[in-house]
């Protein structure tokens, strides 16, 4: 069954069967070696009536060949080039372009072929060859061993007694007890078993596919006839007949099966069918039905023209039985759905386009079915490994879909945004506005440099149309320009200062039955300024207990001045972060520290940072508690797969901790993961007021507290066997909203996981098998 992460299908290797056949005549010409190929034996007899051509005793035959330069293969380039732009495994890569070569030095010879046996009798008139006892024949990346073997030249077919093939590229292993090689280019095995596997002697195979008899065309497909599907010997599955492509290309067919079970669902089987379109796309079907919902079919498309042209496309859809049923609890809708797309493009002259799609019925959906290949948890690591960029978290009223092309030139940029919101909310408060949308947003953003002055003038200019279909919206354009010079004070002393001006003017829009009390034309003008004087000392010390040649240590206080008049805007629209710009007098001051390993004279890598800071405000309005909170935020990388982050801030005034947040991640040589992420907020200080009353959305409970913490360990127990555990748990609630369980078994040619994914819906069983390889190479059709 093909693999659907679109590993391309390897050219069946029986081509190595009875690479013999070329230049009998020349084979034994000779008693010991011709221009193609060097021939040892204990005994080499010449016979007359028939003419034979008898080789016993330790045979070792090389067939050597003059090397072509090699030639790329543009569709197995293609092939791989697609490969790596989805994120997969790596794959052997054709031959590089050839370099012309013009040289009157005689032809580089090499071994390409190497045939050994017992004995060897070749019969000159009939052009027949026969061969017995330990035959082996290697020829590049496969290798056939038999007992015995007759080959008829002119007719280039044959028979091998006992064989058995294996290839070194790919973990291939067949076996039969009559292979016969039917026509230039078709095979017929009897009594064989094939798996992706390699064995050692006598092991039984941990799976196989097994066949009375089998009819194989290279490059085509295989025709088992009696097929079985063995599982450490014993038969678990029979069909009368089974194709098995055994082309070099990817390969339409049936991935396997994915087994489930929850209370609500009941049983759940999903059947992915793969088809392959074309060497670069491809489109995978989900027939997946659940016992106690129905049928929720599913269609994913993918393309992959290059890393900068790529795309997936998903839906799936859900007639859901149990939304009738009074004792669910939750949504009530049986008409449910999941649509996602995104996709990258390079679309000339220096735009770069990028799409997010991501459309849901209801907000449960995403939480019932996060599970599986096609859930949620799933698919955000694929699109983050295949985009660099995810989803919404699917606890999120609000999806965001959005078109962005984008073009970067000379310290400039322009960007221009469609963005439209995905409204989950049910029975949404009265007077509550719906979601913003930008059609669109356009950004023009740079910097520009005064020579070697050291000035500079930057600028940031937007015009955005908010629409909503309930509630206020705007056209607005917000310009800011700045100048920022350096303020020469000491050579020791780094100084600058950036002096801007802000004018924003709107048009406001009503939607829906919102209205506007004030004047729809509206404008504000301020100034801003920022002054910051620091200073930078460095050094290096002379060790190698960080990991590199030398260790430095890099301390920069600062101070810093801000400024921002107070100016009336109580008459514009809230509609984001723009449009309320408070008064600002404020100093602000501290220390990083910045630790980096020196692994050479030209490179380096961050060890370590630790910042320390606060800020006092000048505002009458502040006067009688001026301090803000203490912060500090520290960093630590001792290897390159482990990190540490930690943050916390001190209210001052209240004595006590207004938030912490802790997030590190550790990964080793054996790919164990243990990953962390704890946070606290104390919503009754002013820090938290002042800095985080966003995050008021997410309390859970009537706790004066935000506490959660998440974490996934994923660990080997042996070598075969691995278990990992995620989880995410609400501690000022005392809810766990998510609580993963699954134990793999990963053998060398086949895994099976059991899983256990718990969320603040229901429990999920799962059941996913993995025959490594037989789907990548062999692409099997029921």
């Amino acid at each position: 069954m093909p693999q659907r992460n679109i590993s391309r299908s390897k050219t069946f290797p029986l081509t190595i069967l009875l690479v013999a056949l070329f230049c009998p005549q020349a084979l034994f010409a000779a008693s010991t070696a011709t221009p193609e190929w060097n021939i040892t034996a204990d005994k080499i007899v010449n016979l007359e009536h028939p003419r034979r051509i008898i080789g016993e005793g330790n045979i070792i035959l090389e067939k050597r060949e003059i090397q072509p330069p090699p030639k790329p293969n543009a569709a197995e380039e293609a092939e791989d080039s697609w490969a790596d732009v989805l994120g997969e495994p790596e794959r052997a890569k054709t031959a590089t372009a050839a370099k012309d070569v013009v040289t009157e030095a005689e032809p580089e010879m090499r071994v390409t072929t190497v045939i050994k046996a017992d004995w060897i009798s070749y019969n000159v008139e009939r052009k027949y060859i026969e061969a017995k006892g330990n035959i082996s024949i290697i020829s590049g990346n496969e290798t056939l061993k038999a007992s015995s073997g007759t080959v008829n030249l002119e007719s280039e077919t044959g028979t091998f007694a006992n064989a058995i093939i294996t290839t070194k590229e790919k973990p291939m292993h067949l076996e039969g007890r009559a292979v016969t090689k039917t026509g230039y280019n078709t095979y017929h095995i009897e009594q064989g078993w094939v798996i992706t596997c390699k064995l050692k002697e006598g092991e039984t195979p941990p799976w196989s596919l097994v066949s009375s008899s089998a009819d194989i065309e290279k490059g085509g497909y295989a025709k088992l006839k009696n097929a079985r599907f063995n599982v450490a010997g014993v038969p678990i599955f029979y069909t009368p007949y089974m194709i098995i492509p055994v082309k070099n290309t990817r390969q339409t067919g049936l991935l396997f099966p994915e087994l489930s079970y929850s209370d609500n669902s009941g049983f759940g089987v999903n059947l992915p069918l793969f088809i392959n379109l074309s060497h670069s796309a491809d489109l995978t079907l989900f027939p997946e039905y659940m016992t106690e919902r129905g049928f929720k079919p599913g269609l994913e498309f993918r393309y992959a023209m290059s890393d900068t042209n790529k795309g997936i496309f998903f839906g799936q859809f859900l007639k859901d039985d149990l939304s009738d049923n009074s004792d669910y609890p939750y949504h009530t809708n049986d008409q449910r759905y999941w649509l996602y797309g995104k996709a990258d493009a390079e679309v000339g002259n220096g735009w770069q386009v990028r799409l997010d799609v991501d459309i849901a019925s209801d907000l449960d959906y995403l939480r019932e079915f996060n599970g599986g290949y096609t859930g949620f948890d799933s698919t955000e690591n694929r699109m983050r490994t295949m985009f660099g960029r995810g989803f919404d978290n699917y606890t999120s009223f609000y999806r965001d879909n959005n078109l962005t092309a984008s073009k970067y030139w000379n310290g400039t940029s322009l960007t221009a945004t469609l963005d439209a919101q995905n409204d989950l909310m049910e029975n949404r408060p009265a007077g509550t506005a719906t979601p913003l949308w930008k059609l669109p947003s356009i950004a023009y953003n740079g910097a520009l440099p005064f020579y070697s002055t050291g000035m500079s003038l930057n600028w940031d200019a937007d015009y955005v149309n908010y629409w909503r279909e309930d509630g206020i919206g705007a056209n607005r354009i917000d310009l800011h320009p700045s100048v920022s010079m350096p303020v020469p004070i000491t050579q020791y002393l780094e100084s600058s200062l950036e002096l801007g001006v802000r004018d924003t003017y709107y048009q406001v829009q009503e939607y829906g039955d919102a209205t506007w009390d004030y004047d729809t034309s509206q404008n504000r003008l301020l100034a801003d300024a920022q002054f910051e004087v620091a200073s930078t000392l460095v050094r290096e010390f002379a060790t190698t207990s960080f990991g590199g040649t030398a260790f430095e240590h890099q301390i920069r206080p600062f101070v810093r001045y801000n400024w921002l008049p107070d100016v009336d805007q109580k008459e514009l629209p809230g509609l984001d972060a723009v449009d309320r710009i408070d008064q600002q007098s404020l100093i602000t001051y501290g220390i990083d520290n910045f630790f980096n390993t020196i692994e050479s004279a030209t490179t380096s890598r961050e060890y370590a940072t630790f910042r320390l800071f606060q800020s006092y405000s000048l505002l009458d309005e502040d006067k009688d508690r001026p301090f803000q909170a203490i912060g500090a935020r520290t960093t630590w990388t001792p290897m390159p797969q482990t990190s540490l982050e930690y943050d916390v801030y001190y209210d001052v005034y209240a004595n006590v901790f207004s938030s912490h947040s802790v997030s590190g991640t550790y990964t080793n040589r054996r790919n164990d993961t243990f990953s962390i992420d704890y946070s606290y907020y104390d919503t009754t200080t002013d820090d938290f007021k002042r800095r985080l009353s966003y995050l008021d959305t997410y309390r859970t409970s009537d706790s004066d507290d935000i506490e959660q913490i998440n974490a996934l360990v994923r660990t080997h127990i042996t070598n075969s066997w691995l278990t990992e555990v995620a989880v995410q748990h609400s501690i000022s609630s005392g809810d766990t909203e998510v609580f993963n369980v699954g134990l793999i078994y990963q053998a060398p040619c086949w895994s099976v996981q059991l899983r256990s994914e718990y969320n603040s819906v229901e429990t999920r069983y799962f059941v996913i098998f993995n025959l490594a390889n037989l789907a990548s190479d062999l692409g099997v059709q029921l």
